[in-house]
């Protein structure tokens, strides 16, 4: 029997994926982002939630663009620090060491040391209670080499990880169980 834990954010798992803008004045910024998943195949849009109070959630609205970065687990220390400190406050990529880089397809920034990064052109934004919902649709998606194979980022070479939102802990992704669209045709038939 199932035991009801109440209408929380407690589904499993959620990405860690750091939000690259651009300010009014020019200035990279990058955010820590968990409430984000792919929303459509065509056109190809991802969606992010973020807080009015972010400093990224006016970025997104000024230069209605975005990018969402991959980190890896190597990378997990600086991703963490882009949820904890505000860009109100302080120089995230000063901070961390990482590096800015300026989208030449959309007017936002990307993380040069993070293995993959979708850029994304502002689609749709969605007032949905303390959050609002950004859809961007995702005008190109790159990938550093090392992690590519057959023409896509391999899941094992960039070693992204989730977050567990109730236990407030980072989980590395584990291996591969089987191939989708594939494992289930074993059952009736």
């Amino acid at each position: 029997m199932k035991q009801s834990l109440g209408a929380k954010t407690l589904l499993l798992p959620t990405p860690v994926w750091i939000v690259g803008t651009f300010d009014t004045e020019g200035k990279a910024n990058a955010a820590a982002v968990a409430w984000g998943g792919i929303v459509c195949s065509k056109p190809p849009c991802v969606g992010v939630s973020l807080r009015a109070a972010t400093q990224t959630h006016g970025n997104i609205l000024a230069r209605e663009a975005f990018t969402v970065n991959v980190p890896s687990v190597a990378q997990a220390e600086a991703a963490d620090y882009f949820g904890i400190a505000s860009g109100h406050d302080v120089d995230k990529f000063a901070a961390t060491g990482l590096t800015p880089v300026k989208s030449d397809l959309v007017d936002a920034p990307y993380i040069a040391e993070f293995p993959v990064v979708a850029e994304c052109r502002l689609f749709k934004v969605v007032e949905l209670g303390l959050h609002t919902q950004f859809v961007g649709e995702i005008v190109d998606v790159k990938a550093d080499a090392s992690v590519v194979e057959d023409g896509s980022a391999n899941i094992e070479r960039v070693k992204p990880f989730v977050y567990n939102t109730h236990r407030r802990i980072y989980y590395a992704v584990g291996k591969a169980i089987g191939p989708a669209f594939e494992i289930g045709k074993a059952i009736g038939g």
